[in-house]
């Protein structure tokens, strides 16, 4: 398992390692109530129940993930610790109608088994999806040790049999219809691997091949990729993509190019479900998630308001939504300062957008 090390080079904005209550129905079965009452939802605002209702039901934003106390008044009406949120909170936390999905990155750290993902997946209505990360044990280059420091090659990394067996069987069967995108988000690499592009590809390819389609299990439920390289960032690697019909996860985060310099990708797969993860803002530099953290704790405010990245996303989110595919995008806190807020704001800028289109219709002829 990795240590406290592997957290500081892999950062995640998860949840502790805590377990919610299971509580088990059937995946069609609509969330039933949790045993534990002790987390209760904010009052929802007039104006997020009228800006739900604007927007299409195939947009599904959330959080990476759901355990802060800062978030009281916001997501949870009362004073919670992080454990008792981490456990009970995921019901309140759905009960916000701007909050319809979220993401599962402790996967990442510890592969977690199909009862655990079913817990979650009882927490919720039908509607709300999950955006979950692979372990790191299929895509690490590095194998690593007790403290997170490299121990020699991985010889699991990028292994289809691997993720099938702790990632995607598991994922499948406790989330079933739940799933959003179960999402390979492939660790910086060596430079020894960087430099033989080709075959990193061809691994890609094997691994993407090997694996079923989610439909019908999850109707709408896709694989993506995303880097933390921009070596990857080529048309050979949307031809891998495409030709699996895996979708590429936009990476908002300092070691990528902004976000406009990775559209042509998106275009590349056009069309399909849109996946993304706003993950650091870009002032803090690809090492920044500490700093981050200490400028933006207890994640009540937006403190860094990234306009751009706001409004480009909000053009591809409401473009991608009008040809009919579905949306799945989480937020950090470390994206703006607030990611419940960064949500909001983001919701906002897609109706914008929308009531823009609606005022302004194209000339005919």
């Amino acid at each position: 398992m990795p240590g406290p090390q592997q957290d500081a080079l892999f950062p995640s904005d998860d949840s502790p390692d805590d377990a919610p209550v299971p509580n088990g129905p059937d995946d069609g079965a609509p969330a039933p109530t949790p045993r534990s009452a002790q987390v209760e939802p904010a009052p929802v605002p007039a104006g997020h129940q009228q800006l739900a209702q604007r927007l299409s039901p195939r947009i599904h934003f959330g959080t990476s993930s759901w355990s802060y106390p800062g978030w009281d008044g916001m997501v949870w009406d009362g004073e919670y610790s992080e454990r008792s949120l981490s456990r009970h909170g995921l019901t309140a936390y759905a009960c916000h109608p701007l909050l319809r999905a979220v993401g599962i990155d402790r996967s990442f750290y510890r592969p977690l088994t199909a009862t655990e993902y079913a817990a979650h997946a009882a927490q919720v209505p039908a509607d709300f999806r999950f955006v979950v990360k692979c372990p790191a044990l299929v895509t690490d280059a590095m194998a690593r040790d007790g403290d997170g420091r490299r121990a020699g090659a991985n010889p699991h990394f990028l292994d289809p049999e691997m993720a099938w067996d702790v990632f995607v069987q598991p994922a499948l069967d406790g989330l079933g219809g739940r799933i959003g995108a179960l999402v390979f988000e492939i660790s910086p690499l060596p430079p020894a691997l960087k430099a033989d592009v080709p075959a990193l590809l061809q691994r890609l390819d094997r691994l993407l091949h090997a694996l079923p389609p989610l439909p019908p299990t999850a109707p709408d439920g896709v694989l993506a990729v995303e880097v933390r390289d921009p070596d990857w960032l080529t048309p050979d690697f949307a031809r891998v993509l495409k030709a699996n019909g895996a979708r590429y996860c936009l990476g908002l985060h300092p070691r990528l190019p902004p976000i406009d310099a990775q559209l042509p990708l998106l275009r590349a797969l056009w069309p399909g479900a849109l996946v993304g993860r706003w993950t650091l803002h870009r002032r803090h530099g690809p090492r920044g998630y500490e700093r981050a953290e200490q400028l933006y704790q207890p994640y009540r405010q937006l403190m860094d308001p990234d306009l751009p990245t706001r409004q480009a996303l909000a053009r591809v989110i409401r473009a991608t939504a009008a040809a009919g595919w579905p949306v799945h995008l989480t937020v950090s806190n470390k994206a703006e300062g607030s990611a419940p807020l960064s949500v909001f704001a983001l919701a906002e800028a897609v109706a914008e957008d929308l009531a823009e289109k609606v005022a302004d219709p194209p000339a005919a002829g």
